[in-house]
């Protein structure tokens, strides 16, 4: 089936490097054979699949708990949002169950590209929606765990064992990312400089910014540091987010939705890492003390918010929604509508609602 010609005819091709231009688009064998550049009044947006590196869960899958299967339908379900690449991502957890986690997750189905560890290795004074009891440092024997399928993990640079944690994971070509951090801004100064360049979900769970102390979030802002945003309106106001994007520019940004299992499901009492979070008009918070609990954004919808709360072009949208992840995490030939490179696309209306999703050049979703 890999051979089979596709024509996406009539395109706004959106290429987050050589910008936004009509024409059409051939497929064959995986990959974009051809693109012919010419006037046309497109009937379709199309740009590269979307990427999200940060989620815990979708629609009652839970990362914490998901079998072989689980972990495909997920993907597959992740597809209606227009999402051709994820890292399902865990929660503080034992060595055991981590473990447990990275083994149903062997075998990489699909569109998962490895996972997102975020802690254990944080600091318990920010662990937000984390589970206190499996809070703790890095040492050497937690190295089982840095390997694949991990890709990513999240970290604060002031717990002890930091810079060993780092050292590991450079080696084994895992990217570290601070979270759920109490550092201040010298702190963040010197990870940065060890080479840390991204910050996870910012600026939640970090320390806030003050004219006197950057903290955290200043040290975002301020240093070239890649930053995670969940943009649903909830974890940051609109302003902030515009604020972020007119500071940082749309190069320095990466949409994520941290969503939990109760994502795309109706309100109510879910469970997010043994913590019993509840759902009440789609803000989740933990039913203990109120902690905001990850979210129920779905993809789709993150991109629309991100449009709307800054007026960002196209051209930025495929950076902030794909391209600038993938370039972080150093994925081959993905997330650009170029020639040779792997058809993992999706086809927007006008109100960017997915119409159609191709992964590897086949059809595996459509609205239609």
């Amino acid at each position: 089936a890999g051979d089979t010609v596709m024509e996406l005819e009539k395109a706004l091709i959106v290429d987050p490097v050589d910008g936004e231009y009509t024409g059409s688009v051939t497929i064959g064998d995986e990959k974009i054979a051809e693109i012919r550049r010419f006037s046309c009044t497109p009937e379709v947006i199309v740009m590269p699949g979307f990427v999200d590196l940060h989620t815990h869960g979708q629609r009652g899958i839970d990362a914490m708990s998901a079998s072989p299967q689980d972990f495909r339908k997920w993907a597959e379900m992740n597809f209606q949002q227009g999402v051709t690449t994820f890292l399902p991502t865990t929660v503080s957890a034992s060595l055991e169950n981590l473990q447990e986690v990275m083994q149903n997750l062997s075998q990489l189905p699909l569109s998962i590209a490895g996972l997102h560890l975020e802690g254990p290795f944080i600091n318990s004074e920010k662990k937000g929606a984390q589970n206190p009891d499996f809070i703790y440092p890095f040492t050497e024997r937690h190295e089982v765990v840095l390997k694949a399928p991990v890709k990513l993990i999240t970290a604060a640079p002031e717990v002890k064992g930091f810079e060993k944690l780092l050292k590991v994971a450079k080696r084994r070509n895992i990217e570290v990312s601070i979270g759920h951090s109490g550092a201040t801004y010298e702190a963040m100064k010197v990870a940065f400089e060890m080479g840390v360049i991204r910050v996870t979900h910012f600026p939640n769970a970090l320390t806030p910014v003050h004219h006197r102390e950057l903290g955290g979030t200043g040290a975002g802002l301020y240093l070239d540091f890649n930053l995670e945003m969940i943009v649903d309106g909830i974890h940051s106001v609109p302003e902030f987010v515009d604020l972020v994007y007119k500071v940082k520019g749309a190069d320095k940004i990466m949409l994520i939705t941290d969503s939990i299992s109760a994502a795309g499901l109706e309100d109510g009492v879910y469970n997010l890492g043994g913590l019993e979070v509840e759902v009440i008009d789609g803000k989740c918070k933990l039913t203990s003390n109120g902690s905001i609990a990850g979210s129920t954004l779905l993809f789709n919808d993150a991109i629309k918010n991100f449009k709307n709360f800054t007026g960002c072009s196209l051209v930025e949208l495929s950076k902030v929604s794909s391209y600038n992840a993938l370039k972080n995490l150093d994925v081959g030939k993905l997330g650009r509508i170029k020639e040779g490179y792997i058809a993992n696309l999706v086809m927007l209306d006008e109100q960017l609602s997915v119409l159609k999703t191709l992964f590897k050049g086949e059809e595996v979703y459509s609205k239609l």
